[in-house]
């Protein structure tokens, strides 16, 4: 029949794509209020116009058919969307939008989350730095223990993908989880480390939210009554102490881990997968009060913390393996201000550096939408390293994202005064404690202290060493300046024992080798993974302290240089120094320079 579309004759499709391609944004623009350049609207609009042909993409997929992640645009979704950039954000937010009423509302009539104020009532005019920062931050702690939080299935890290797994922490039904008493001390350590209070009875929730990399779909954590409460742990930042106060620590289970391809979150990935080997392995969170003022405070922070924990044993403190995780809730308002200003909560921040830099970003963020006369929302941001920018992952509404209700399969955890008891008299000093006693007992530097108190590993090793070495400063200057130099460039382990530095340190003493002779010593023992006595005996690098045979070699020198001899006897007398050198170039830094110095001095004495 005429007119009727068939097989083999189809109804040509519209191309609504290049018709959406088309859309006037000039409108747009001007309606936000902003004053943008021909550059900015350009990027404007070519964002707009990749967005639009992702929604067609993902439109045009179908229910249950098989799709082609080829068919993407090579860029991942994250670079391409409208929300990745910082002017688009400002535009699309300051934007009319159609009301409940079904008008459109002019921008300076939107509200944002908890802020109740109109923009024309954000002093647009203002200079950014009139605002400052205010900062909290969750810290994420991995505990130690040889199995996970509710089940027996082992916590190694690197195993094949959901290897380490069970009914019990895959979610499955039917099962019971039993707490593990272990995770229980290692929780109570934290809090009495960070001198928190121990509360007797805490009570274990259900954390209700819906993501592919929590089975159960809700996490079994501490709500209102965690085991920790009320401490504190002080900070050095500019030769300045600082108390940043703890809200809470408390014990919850890890979720699994996501693996993206093309993106770092689950938003603009072309293909998402989850190992639940992470899932049910214990954790503690550690949470502070918005005390923190800058990012520079904040890195130390974690930094301290991360010594603490170590230096308990209780978390390896991995940033790269994610034993150590940090998100941080920053905001920003008027100095002189109390009232807190709206959060943006940073998530992947997964180094030092890493936590410095998100920060100094999302400040600087939310003081260029302030001085615009913009509002902040609430927010959840992914800090991306790649592009050292935090990105719009989710808002959130003005209540907590979460349902969290008592768990109805474990009973309150109740503690006895006598196991904080047991458990306190094993607590280590704080960081600062320590670093005061290296300074002011070993004589240290601030900065060699600080090294020692946040890596438990060296300050074990150099304080080992002292037990078999009295002299700390020669200890120190061997330790840090040449022993650390060679560990650290080659990422490598001291393959030695302390007694055996120690022993190292008393051949430079005892003159068996000098300084020179000792740092090539250090540089090949790293080299050959063989310890420095075995380097020294093996490569004939002993000092020469035969009198008589280093006599001979000097007879030879001054014989050649009879006629610096004739200036030295002249008054010339720093050329002692110079007859030394000879010397020790001659034997090849072998000679012991103080008795070589006295040879000289004794055979050229006027």
């Amino acid at each position: 029949m005429s007119g009727v579309p068939s097989d083999n004759n189809p109804k040509p499709k519209e191309d609504k794509m290049d018709e959406k391609k088309q859309i006037n944004l000039k409108n747009l623009i001007e309606l936000s209020g902003f004053d943008i350049t021909l550059d900015e609207e350009e990027q404007f609009t070519k964002e707009i116009s990749d967005f639009l042909e992702y929604a067609e993409i993902i439109n045009n997929f179908e229910d249950n058919g098989d799709y082609d992640f080829d068919t993407f645009p090579e860029k991942p979704l994250r670079e391409d969307v409208a929300l990745d950039s910082e002017l688009t954000e400002m535009l699309l937010k300051n934007a009319p939008f159609v009301d409940k009423t079904g008008y459109f509302v002019p921008p300076h009539r939107r509200k944002s989350g908890e802020e109740e104020d109109s923009a024309e009532g954000e002093n647009r005019d203002d200079d950014a730095r009139d605002y400052e920062a205010v900062i909290g931050l969750e810290v994420h702690a991995q505990l130690t223990t040889k199995s996970k939080l509710f089940c027996s299935c082992s916590t190694e890290f690197g195993k094949t993908p959901n290897q380490n797994t069970c009914p019990v922490c895959s979610g499955q039904p039917g099962v019971l989880p039993a707490l593990n008493a272990e995770a229980v001390k290692m929780a109570i350590k934290a809090g009495l480390s960070l001198n928190c209070s121990i509360n007797k009875k805490s009570v274990f929730a259900r954390k209700n939210y819906f993501y592919p990399d929590l089975p159960k779909s809700y996490q079994i954590s501490q709500f209102e009554e965690p085991i920790c409460s009320n401490g504190y742990l002080e900070v050095e930042v500019d030769n300045v102490v600082k108390k940043i106060r703890i809200n809470r620590i408390h014990i919850e289970e890890d979720a699994g881990k996501m693996i993206h391809v093309g993106s770092p979150g689950i938003w603009g990935a072309k293909a998402s997968s989850v190992d639940f080997n992470r899932a049910g392995r214990p954790l503690i969170e550690i949470v502070t009060e918005p005390d923190i003022s800058s990012p520079q405070e904040a890195k130390e922070y974690v930094v301290m913390l991360r010594a603490v924990l170590t230096n308990l044993g209780i978390c390896d403190g991995n940033m790269e393996e994610g034993s150590l995780r940090c998100d941080a809730n920053v905001s920003i308002r008027k100095k002189g201000e109390s009232k807190l200003g709206v959060k943006t909560e940073i998530k992947n921040v997964n180094s030092f550096k890493a936590i410095e830099r998100s920060l100094i970003y999302e400040i600087n963020r939310q003081k260029r939408i302030k001085k615009r006369g913009g509002s902040i929302g609430r927010e959840t941001r992914l800090w991306d390293e790649g592009s050292q920018k935090t990105i719009l992952m989710r808002t959130k509404g003005e209540s907590s994202d979460y349902r969290c209700f008592p768990d109805p399969d474990l009973l309150p955890l109740t503690l006895d005064e006598e196991l904080i008891a047991e458990l306190k008299k094993n607590i280590p000093d704080l960081p600062l404690v320590k670093k005061k006693n290296y300074m002011e007992n070993f004589g240290l530097s601030c900065d060699e202290s600080r090294l020692l108190v946040t890596n438990p590993y060296y300050m074990e090793y150099f304080e080992n060493t002292l037990k078999y070495y009295d002299n700390t400063r020669n200890a120190a200057n061997w330790f840090f300046n040449e022993v650390l130099f060679y560990l650290k460039m080659n990422n490598d382990v001291i393959h030695f024992d302390p007694p055996v530095f120690a022993g190292f340190l008393r051949k430079i003493d005892s003159g068996e080798i000098n300084g020179k002779i000792g740092k090539e010593v250090i540089k090949k023992s790293f080299e050959s993974k063989i310890n420095p006595l075995e380097v020294i005996e093996n490569s004939g690098y002993k000092q020469i302290t035969d009198k008589a045979l280093l006599s001979k070699v000097i007879d030879e020198i001054l014989k050649e240089r009879a006629e610096e001899v004739i200036q030295y006897k002249n008054g010339k007398s720093n050329l002692l120094a110079f007859f030394v050198g000879e010397v020790m170039k001659e034997t090849k830094g072998k000679a012991n320079p103080a008795l070589v110095n006295e040879i000289i001095a004794e055979k050229l004495k006027v």
